[in-house]
């Protein structure tokens, strides 16, 4: 029999730090003396009693280590009822919008997607644009940074939780969980403040810079206005794009950097691919623009980088789009956001990692093929993969792909066209909320989809953000057997 209580004290904790954290906006708020602030405290009230609550009615008498199954639930529970009360401004204060969709945007901001079903940026309450770049932030690893800091207080070593959340290649640089999320919130609160900054010098107000420098290193998307990045000047996109790219790298590679260890940062065989193929991908379309297009050689290379670093990090911003550039470029896009970002990051789809291993898989393949005697085996990094690397990772490529076809399906079986169907379970299941298809057109939202979609593009974030397999083991029978 499973005891649920650890499960139910920790995400009760969760919660609490939650609430807490909604306190920011109402402050906001009351400086500027908008009465939203006391719809959002309405909602902290509500989230820090609920969690305050639950943390106390599942108190172990004895602190007790988490078992595998116990790590996984909470996993899901932390992103399925967290997103639930991150929902509770955005309806019992501005936009007021339905449950739907108030519960599609917090899914969306923690699982650091960057759709939005909101419009009007620009003319909802401060507390309401801060509350979504919190949710980014917190999602690019805070919340699961807070459940770390918890777990040690049991004894738990942290690799396990980490597994759940498909951080592979942290490797033996700490060997603690406490150590872990503490070293990468220092990396990662540290990056913030330094995007802040360079936003601000780049002449994006402070208020907008904070919110938009969490979620550029969250990978996040979540903007304060319509036009998205548009709206900025241009030395602001240059350093937009910079931050997305390092926002994609590995954090504990920024925490060795801090220590004086550039070797791993530059010999990560995950960070040499990612910038080799974010370089060529950007070449290639950047020449296609100019070939196609008669525009200033400037403002085809920083729209292009900008978009293209948007969308292989997963991040959501924008300040062209790619649909007017051609349908060669969905394409290039399209499997650009297949890839996504490295291992160990905020970012989504497939990763850099299992990127490179799919690729060895294949040239291994050939080389069998060419040579049927020749033992040939798959390599990442110069090191022989074995069955029990390759296995899991094959699998998790192929239900990809395979989620993103049935999802693709159901989401036109709704009423939703064939390439707006595509592109949303693209963007939801790799988490990287650029918007494309014909339904997103018109507001650059995802406003226009019904609810039955949304609910859809809701599971596909959640399948992507969790590691799909994390989700899908709680279904087998044998997952519950004692």
């Amino acid at each position: 029999m499973t005891d649920f209580g650890p499960v139910f004290h920790h995400l009760g904790l969760i919660l609490l730090a939650l609430g807490v954290a909604m306190l920011a906006p109402v402050a906001v708020d009351v400086l500027a003396a908008d009465p939203n602030g006391f719809a959002v405290f309405e909602a902290a009230l509500e989230t820090i009693l609920f969690g305050t609550l639950l943390a106390l009615a599942a108190s172990p008498e004895k602190p007790q280590p988490l078992t595998l199954r116990q790590a996984y639930l909470l996993t899901a529970a932390i992103w399925l009822v967290v997103p639930a009360f991150g929902a509770l401004p955005f309806i019992h204060g501005e936009p007021s919008i339905s449950l739907t969709d108030a519960y599609f945007e917090a899914v969306s901001g923690i699982t650091t997607t960057g759709y939005t079903v909101l419009t009007g940026l620009e003319e909802l309450p401060r507390s309401v644009l801060l509350w979504r770049g919190m949710l980014n932030w917190m999602g690019g690893l805070g919340i699961a940074f807070v459940a770390m800091i918890f777990l040690p207080v049991m004894r738990i070593g942290g690799m396990r939780y980490f597994q759940t959340e498909g951080f592979d290649t942290f490797g033996k640089v700490l060997p603690r969980a406490r150590d872990i999320a503490i070293s990468l919130l220092e990396v990662y609160a540290g990056l913030t403040v330094i995007c802040t900054v360079v936003f601000v010098l780049c002449g994006i107000p402070l208020f907008d810079a904070a919110i938009h420098a969490m979620a550029a290193i969250a990978t996040g998307g979540f903007g304060t206005y319509d036009a998205n990045f548009a709206v900025w000047p241009v030395p602001a996109q240059y350093a937009g794009t910079v931050f997305m790219l390092l926002g994609a790298m590995p954090y504990i590679r920024f925490f060795q950097l801090v220590q004086g260890q550039t070797r791993p940062l530059w010999h990560d065989s995950q960070v040499r691919a990612f910038l080799r193929w974010f370089v060529l991908f950007s070449t290639i379309m950047i020449g296609y623009r100019l070939w196609r297009e008669s525009l200033p050689i400037e403002q085809v290379v920083r729209e292009t980088t900008f978009d293209f670093a948007s969308i292989l990090t997963g991040t959501g911003f924008g300040v062209s789009g790619v649909e007017p550039w051609g349908t060669f470029a969905m394409v290039v896009a399209f499997l650009l956001g297949l890839i996504g970002g490295c291992t160990g990051s905020s970012s989504g789809a497939l990763s850099v990692f299992r990127v490179q291993v799919v690729l060895s898989v294949i040239r291994a393949a050939i080389r069998q093929l060419h040579s049927p005697h020749r033992v040939v085996q798959p390599r990442y990094d110069g090191k022989t993969l074995d069955e029990e690397t390759l296995g899991p990772l094959m699998l998790h490529v192929s239900g990809y792909i395979l989620t993103l076809g049935v999802l693709s399906v159901l989401m036109s079986m709704a009423g939703v066209d064939l390439t707006s169907s595509l592109f949303a379970i693209w963007g939801c299941l790799g988490n990287i909320g650029f918007g494309l298809g014909p339904m997103v057109a018109r507001t650059g939202t995802m406003v226009d989809f019904n609810d039955t979609a949304t609910w859809i593009m809701i599971l596909a974030m959640l399948l992507g953000r969790l590691g799909m397999l994390a989700i899908f083991v709680l279904f087998l029978p044998r997952f519950w057997r004692d």
